[in-house]
């Protein structure tokens, strides 16, 4: 079984967010446009607790962002969210970043992946077992979405990156091409959505 996997397109990786990723608002169509061609969507999304560790004032990289109970965590609006089935926050603990939907940097998992394998039953999911094929997009290409592919591919998943569905923060020019040259390495296969059926 297949599932489609959107990663963290939230406001704060959007135009006008906090973290904002050019181009970042252009993912959602694409996403619109696939959620029903699948029988099972999964989002991850960025939840931070204030004061974050991945965070400037905390000698992280990165600007606050996707703060728990914020404007910017939420999924940008014109996400169809009610076509979503599950949610799988990341980043929640105040001392580990997490850019893989799977695991944080520490090894401490989401979900995502005993929630596909079906090793147990999530409210009436219980019927989406045995994922074993994904299609990945969202944000962003060289962090998030990178990370998220390549633990899928180590998990054993045939993964699928949606091209049009994926934009980088690139804060080198050529972040998101190297990132996309890494999952190929590792494996995955690329499309873009007009050609899944």
């Amino acid at each position: 079984m297949r599932a489609l996997i959107l990663v963290d397109i939230q406001n704060d990786f959007c135009p006008g967010g906090s973290l904002a990723v050019t181009g970042g608002d252009q993912v959602v169509p694409v996403a619109n446009t696939l959620i029903p061609k699948f029988g099972l969507v999964v989002a991850t999304q960025d939840a931070h607790p204030p004061g974050h560790s991945s965070f400037a004032a905390q000698g992280g990289p990165w600007p606050d962002h996707c703060v728990h109970n914020t404007y910017g965590q939420l999924f940008h609006p014109d996400l169809n969210v009610g076509d979503i089935d599950i949610i799988f926050p990341k980043g929640t603990l105040h001392d580990q970043d997490s850019y893989s939907g799977f695991a944080d940097d520490g090894g401490n998992e989401t979900g995502l992946h005993t929630f596909l394998t079906g090793f147990e039953n999530v409210d009436d999911l219980e019927g989406h077992q045995n994922v074993d094929e994904l299609y990945i997009l969202g944000l962003a290409t060289d962090y998030c979405v990178k990370a998220t592919v390549l633990d899928a591919l180590k998990l054993g998943y045939k993964v699928v990156v949606v091209l049009d569905g994926c934009r980088g923060v690139d804060i080198k020019a050529r972040d998101s091409q190297e990132a996309f040259a890494e999952m190929a390495a590792a494996g995955a296969t690329f499309t873009n959505s007009s050609a899944v059926q």
